[in-house]
């Protein structure tokens, strides 16, 4: 019924390797070999119970064709019918999670991440277009069980925000959320015109690891220009009235982070200087493929003008990936977080195809 989607048993043989490993004397000695041996471990002991859940999963769906085979009382016929149609959907969202997890092999997949949104030209409409993702990507991390902790916001002169950069903490964080990177476009009709015109909005999407400690990055503190300012919005005592909130300039790339989600300077502080030695981390892995990203062309152009999903509202009701050509009717599910199948197509276009387009379809919007 659910088709091989990995190896159990090598997983079983390659988990008893690890379990001898963790076994030996000498075991911790190193490190950081100790751990990416624990990290590998709890990798095939989930893959062996994913596959111990698959089986049961099978066995359960078989009984209930059985018995709704044998039964000859037409209720409890359908009766049976209907539990049966409800464990094939259980199975076809496990199959769908697990098939997206086989797809997270990357460095850093496994990583948090944490994602910065801008709005793009366009005031107080791309401004609350910008707000309208940062709602969307909350309410995912919500569904998904995952923490997500605001760091840093500034709000927009009339509506929506100007940019927010948000930290999210959960398995293959950074994985589920990198194809997310790019230019997203809202095609509505503006709350903010009288004359109730049709408005084309854009917000940038950017989303980094957060990089481990242990891998070093050298960040010189003459490099450095760290201001504090005074936190906005709702908090504790200090906020509005201690300069808690930390900005922190890296001088030679004018790389700019910033974090006000503490309550303490100490604390914004740290967590900035997270968020600086990722960006620097992109940047360093940003330039060692420059060379290989011009050649290949599936690396995604995050620029403005080459948007990776479209959200029409008028005069119909899609939002459609450009890369994939994945499209939902179900605009508002979307928005209130249901992102899998979208995060689910673009990995597996990428896995498969090997090649993504960015180009647009011409829906008609209008400027």
């Amino acid at each position: 019924m659910c088709g091989a989607i990995f190896d159990a048993p090598q997983y079983r043989e390659r988990l008893k390797t690890l379990e001898a490993r963790v076994a030996d004397p000498g075991f911790w000695n190193d490190q950081e070999a100790a751990q990416s041996v624990l990290r590998e471990r709890k990798r095939a002991e989930e893959q062996i119970a994913a596959d111990e859940k698959l089986t049961s999963i099978s066995s359960d769906v078989e009984t209930y064709i059985h018995l709704a085979q044998e039964e000859t009382n037409v209720e409890q016929k359908n009766d049976l019918l209907k539990d049966l149609d409800k464990e094939l959907s259980a199975a076809d969202t496990y199959i769908s999670e697990l098939e997206t997890k086989t797809l997270l092999s990357g460095e850093t997949d496994h990583l948090n991440a944490i994602m910065t949104i801008k709005p793009g030209a366009g005031g107080t409409e791309s401004q609350d277009w910008a707000s309208i993702l940062l709602r969307m990507y909350l309410r995912w991390a919500e569904r998904k069980g995952m923490a997500a902790e605001l760091l840093d916001e500034t709000p927009g002169e009339e509506a929506g925000i100007k940019s927010a950069t948000v930290q999210f903490s959960g398995e293959n964080a950074y994985g589920l959320l990198a194809g997310e990177t790019g230019v997203h476009r809202l095609v509505r009709i503006s709350p903010f015109d009288q004359a109730a015109r049709r408005h084309t909005s854009f917000a940038s999407v950017f989303v980094i690891p957060e990089i481990d400690d242990r891998i070093e990055i050298n960040i010189r503190p003459e490099d450095l220009r760290v201001d504090t300012f005074r936190s906005g919005g709702k908090g504790g005592q200090n906020v509005n009235k201690v300069e808690t909130a930390v900005r922190i300039t890296h001088i030679p790339t004018n790389i700019v982070v910033a974090c006000q989600a503490q309550r303490s300077q100490g604390k914004n502080r740290e967590m900035a200087m997270k968020m600086l030695r990722s960006r620097l981390y992109d940047e360093e892995v940003k330039k060692r493929q420059a060379h290989t990203d011009k050649l290949d062309e599936s690396k995604l152009d995050i620029s403005f003008g080459s948007q990776i999903r479209s959200y029409v509202m008028q005069p119909y009701r899609l939002i459609k990936d450009h890369r994939t050509k994945f499209e939902v009717g179900d605009v508002d599910r979307v928005m209130d977080g249901d992102l899998d199948p979208f995060i689910r197509s673009y990995l597996m276009a990428k896995k498969t195809k090997g090649k993504l387009d960015v180009l647009p379809d011409d829906d008609g919007e209008l400027a």
